[in-house]
């Protein structure tokens, strides 16, 4: 830190009890400086002959009183007063950053000028300023700091404006000509940990990062932030993603890091609220300047914080830009006090709407140069990444909020239906979203579970979804004859045997969904057709497991997964079961069709939550649901 010593007497200042100074000589005291509860005992000569203010009052003053003055008003108060009082005595002064600017505004209150004695202390000030403390990066934010507290004289004395100028043109410096101390805790680089390599034993030259400034501006109040950011941003010199890396550094001293304790313990929170919309203001405009992470903890900020709408819609537009960086875990913003919800739905859907805004129209210019068409073709494949993006991101979402006993249906399947079909390759995360919320809202009607899991297209399932799914009791029971259907052709296909393909369909064509909801074909003619071979033409539990064990075994080789089979090992056995295979499946489901007015599709939860659908899931289910396939 940067000092300046005054004087060359010894400092011969003496206090009497707490509020009385004196000097300790052997002339006596001819005047008394009030400055509230404290009284300086000092000499006319050495005050008078530097201070043309206190000759005024000396002059004005009648016999009476003349030898006490009453200055209360003057900035810095009695500390201030006492450095000017040494000075006037020629005893010995250090100057600091710590208090040069209490010291320049008491001697401008005194009007220490050189009018009344050459050398006088504010030109001394002065020169100590502009050769030190301006040049001295730390010392520059102390004296900035430090203005907190006699803002109009700093102001008048146009201190804050050459700090922030000094400030804003060492964080503009290109980072190779840094050679001053500064701070940086954030993420350490190689070489400032003293890991760096070395060439011949000679340490390579440190490398200072671009936003080496970030920290050092943190200690600031929110006003002196705002302007040294403005005037950093209105150079033009600091990329983006500094400026946003500058914020999210404050927001998280100032704002982020206190706040919720804050607001739980019912403190006054203007402060944060102020550095809040300072932060919002100063958001760079350049998308990925700051992270979706970053905005979205503002988001939350506001939220706790009942900020304007404002300022919400403004983070709702950047956040909708680029939500596709966004994680679930940022998006879990807790819901208001006065709503049943564990969290704000309805904010998330907001955000999904501007996405989907400024993402509907991507890619559907065409233009005669060759080189702006492989552009837009660039430019739309970066769209669809983040459509996928985002659906897997509203997924995951939804699979968490459907844990909320409280959480409407309308709401789940509102924010689910605003993902693009075409978004959505595979429906694995869909699917264990809505086993999620069946599994917490176990009250739910069969019209109700039919129409959340119309949002699922079996088709889209994965292997291991399917299997999970065949043994889902929460599901109804068409959804799991669709998964059986659609994962047989699959596997039919892929291994080439197109007679199982075609058995099943004409078997269970009729139990898919038309597009507007009604099954193809007649209900009615199916039930008359599909007649069993038994006669009795009404599916029992064990059939429906069978049907499901079936699948299973196809997928598995013929192996049994109930715990209570026997592999199957012989060529002979496996030339059954796959006959039968081809079978089973059209006599099971036309007892499904004919009888399916008497199987209860809201059977018992015994399943479990999908989770990462990994088959070894099954395994733990109850024997009941999975009996031999093939006998």
């Amino acid at each position: 830190m940067k000092h300046m010593k005054l004087g060359s007497k010894p400092d011969l200042f003496q206090t009497e009890g707490g509020n009385i100074r004196f000097v300790a000589t052997e002339l006596a005291t001819d005047i008394v400086i009030s400055i509230g509860d404290v009284k300086f005992y000092l000499h006319k000569f050495p005050l008078l002959s530097k201070s043309s203010r206190l000759q005024k009052l000396v002059a004005s003053s009648n016999e009476e009183s003349n030898n006490e003055l009453d200055i209360s008003d003057i900035p810095g108060g009695p500390s201030a007063f006492e450095i000017c009082a040494k000075f006037c005595y020629g005893m010995i002064v250090t100057l600091n950053a710590y208090n040069v600017l209490a010291a320049r505004c008491a001697a401008e209150y005194l009007e220490m000028f050189e009018t009344i004695d050459k050398g006088n202390l504010i030109y001394k000030i002065d020169v100590f300023l502009t050769s030190s403390i301006f040049r001295a990066w730390k010392d520059s934010i102390i004296l900035l700091q430090s203005t907190k507290s006699l803002l109009t004289w700093s102001e008048n004395l146009k201190v804050i404006n050459h700090c922030i100028d000094s400030i804003a043109s060492k964080a503009l410096i290109d980072p190779s000509e840094v050679e001053w101390s500064y701070t940086y805790n954030r993420k350490k680089l190689p070489s400032e940990n003293g890991h760096d390599s070395h060439w011949n034993g000679v340490r390579k030259q440190l490398i200072v990062p671009k936003d080496w400034w970030v920290e050092d501006l943190c200690d600031l109040e929110v006003d002196l932030y705002k302007r040294v950011i403005v005037t950093i941003k209105a150079k033009g010199r600091t990329p983006a993603i500094v400026i946003g890396e500058a914020l999210r550094a404050y927001a998280y001293r100032r704002l982020l890091g206190s706040l919720e304790d804050a607001v739980s313990n019912g403190v006054d929170c203007t402060k944060h609220r102020a550095a809040l919309e300072t932060i919002i203001y100063l958001l760079p405009t350049e998308k990925g300047s700051v992270s979706s992470g970053f905005l979205l903890k503002l988001l939350r900020a506001a939220c706790l914080l009942e900020a304007e709408e404002y300022y919400h819609n403004i983070l709702i537009k950047r956040i909708g830009t680029q939500l596709d960086g966004a994680s679930v875990s940022d998006l879990l913003i807790p819901a208001n006090t006065s709503e049943n919800m564990l969290y704000n739905v309805d904010l998330i859907i907001a955000i999904v709407e501007e996405f989907i805004s400024q993402h509907s129209d991507t890619g559907k210019m065409n233009f005669e140069d060759d080189e702006e068409i492989v552009e837009v073709d660039n430019h739309t494949s970066v769209s669809s990444t983040s459509n996928l993006a985002v659906a897997n991101l509203i997924d995951g979402y939804l699979a968490e909020i459907a844990k909320d006993a409280n959480l409407p249906l309308s709401k789940f399947i509102a924010l689910a239906e605003m993902v693009l079909p075409a978004s959505r390759k595979m429906h694995d995360g869909l699917y264990r979203a809505i086993d999620m919320y069946l599994k917490e809202h176990p009250s739910l009607s069969k019209s109700e579970k039919k129409i959340i899991c119309r949002l699922m297209d079996c088709k889209k399932l994965s292997q291991d979804a399917c299997m999970h799914a065949v043994q889902n009791e929460r599901l109804p029971l068409r959804v799991v004859v669709q998964v059986l259907f659609f994962e047989q052709i699959r596997v039919s296909v892929a291994s080439g045997r197109t007679d199982t393909a075609t058995e099943l369909s004409s078997a269970v064509h009729s139990l898919l969904p038309r597009e507007n909801g009604n099954s193809y074909g007649s209900s009615r003619s199916a039930a008359t057709t599909t007649t069993d071979e038994d006669g009795t033409g009404v599916p029992t539990s064990s059939d429906i497991n069978s049907f499901r064990s079936l699948k299973l075994a196809n997928n598995s080789g013929g192996s049994e997964r109930s715990s209570g089979s026997s592999d199957i090992n012989n060529k002979s056995s496996d030339d059954k079961s796959k006959s039968k295979g081809s079978l089973m499946p059209k006599k099971i489901l036309s007892k499904l069709w004919s009888g399916k007015t008497n199987v209860d599709e809201n059977s018992s939860d015994t399943s479990d939550s999908p989770g990462s659908l990994n088959p070894e899931d099954m395994k733990s289910t109850t024997s009941r649901n999975t009996r031999r396939s093939v006998t």
